[in-house]
């Protein structure tokens, strides 16, 4: 479907919105920034930033729709015979390997997370994200089992896919923050995230395999 002219114009808004935020934020601190500022050096009133973005820290956690949806994404989209641990780790082991910040894990990461740490709105905001996101993994995995309302499985195996992800994640930031690089970092890391997903597979390794459709024929 084409963009129309409206929606291009609104894209190109936020972007410019976010873009003069994201620099402003990643230079002076989010604390020390004030949404006025934003709004005059993107050229928008400060209600035009609040229209795109309802709270400062939207304008830091620009992304939050989709780092929240992520995991849940990655069981929907999973193969044919994949379990959802199976396809969360493949895509974990993926940013690795290719540097995408999917999972907070990236060259630069560290500058954002030395600016979330500094600010309490951020790191509460952060801790909500983090919650939102085993929620909204446990009603996917609920969803894709048909597991009963009152089946707790689906909630116990997200809270220890993401508690075990954030695990990993922050402890090679904090070794971003230390001063190691990320070619130095992810040899060890990915070492560790392999011992972790073993130790994850004992348990819930099989849980919500996709399995083909009823009534499909075999290919």
């Amino acid at each position: 479907m084409t963009e129309g002219l409206r929606e291009r114009k609104k894209r190109e808004t936020r972007a410019r919105i976010s873009d003069v935020a994201t620099g402003l934020f990643m230079a002076r601190g989010f604390d020390n920034v004030t949404v006025a500022e934003i709004a005059r050096l993107a050229d928008v009133s400060v209600n035009t930033v609040f229209n795109y973005f309802p709270a400062k820290e939207d304008l830091f956690f620009d992304r939050q729709e989709e780092v929240v949806g992520r995991l849940g994404r990655v069981v929907r989209e999973r193969e044919l015979g994949e379990s959802a641990l199976r396809a969360i780790r493949r895509d974990f082991l993926d940013a690795l390997d290719t540097g995408d910040w999917r999972y907070g894990f990236h060259e630069g990461g560290h500058v954002f997370a030395r600016v979330v740490d500094a600010s309490p709105a951020l790191v509460a905001r952060q801790r909500e994200m983090g919650e939102l996101l085993v929620e909204e993994l446990a009603r996917v995995l609920a969803e894709e089992a048909e597991a009963d309302p009152d089946d707790l499985t689906p909630a116990l195996v997200a809270a220890q896919i993401c508690v075990t992800l954030r695990t990993l994640t922050a402890h090679a930031v904090r070794r971003q923050l230390a001063g190691e690089s990320v070619a130095d970092i992810l040899p060890g890391l990915r070492e560790q995230a392999d011992r972790a997903f073993r130790l994850l597979e004992s348990g819930i390794g099989g849980y919500c395999s996709r399995l083909p459709r009823r009534g499909a024929s075999p290919a």
